[in-house]
């Protein structure tokens, strides 16, 4: 059952995505975007810059709420890396197209930094999950773009969406790809006294939360 006194939890993204993940492990929480500048820092590793900007967007939101006691916030960064080189959001369908050529056929790495605030503490990780293509023609990355998918993912494809149908091969968290590495999270989480498969009325009414 779950502890009804565990610390209230923050999720410092607006994503719906990070939020659909937590809510599948039955985490209660409220949602409270970050507003930063994310531009990478001049020769700053793909690692270091999610694990820094999952640790601001966390702290920032700490400070919106006047720190409060037994207030604990989530926040969590995502890129993809290949050849070295981060790969984010493409500008348009020039970039996205380019984009999904170099990951082509090819193994390339998404990194996701996950950190938890709190009182004076902040608890982070970092994830890396290798991902590999199949060759992709062409005709389908046109038909992608057309989807309307790629244009405001990181490295131009999503794996929870119609990208999915690219990966050939996936070593590491699935849902660090998607954009919260759950167990990993549920690992900070509980290290701060905050459970996991909370009942709630999502999880009832589909018959899978407790009576």
């Amino acid at each position: 059952m779950a502890d009804m006194e565990s610390p209230r939890l923050y999720l410092a993204s607006a994503s719906p995505r990070r939020a659909e993940l937590l809510r599948q492990i039955g985490v209660r929480f409220a949602v409270s975007p970050a507003d930063l500048d994310e531009r990478v820092l001049a020769g700053e590793p793909a690692g270091d810059y999610v694990l820094r900007l999952a640790m601001a967007k966390a702290m920032a939101v700490l400070e919106q709420l006047g720190q409060p006691a037994g207030i604990r916030v989530l926040g969590a960064d995502t890129c993809v890396q290949l050849d070295g080189q981060i790969l984010g959001k493409p500008a348009g369908r020039a970039e996205a197209r380019h984009m999904l050529e170099r990951l082509s056929g090819r193994t390339h790495e998404v990194l996701t930094g996950v950190a938890l605030a709190g009182g004076q503490s902040m608890d982070s990780q970092l994830v890396c999950t290798r991902v590999r293509f199949r060759p992709l023609a062409a005709a389908e990355i046109t038909a992608y773009w057309a989807t309307g998918e790629p244009q405001d993912k990181a490295g131009a494809y999503a794996i929870q969406g119609y990208g999915a149908v690219f990966v050939q091969h996936l070593e590491g968290s699935y849902s660090g790809v998607v954009g919260l590495p759950l167990q990993e999270t549920a690992g900070l989480l509980a290290r701060a006294g905050i459970a996991c498969w909370a009942p709630d009325i999502r999880m009832t009414e589909t018959g899978r939360g407790p009576p």
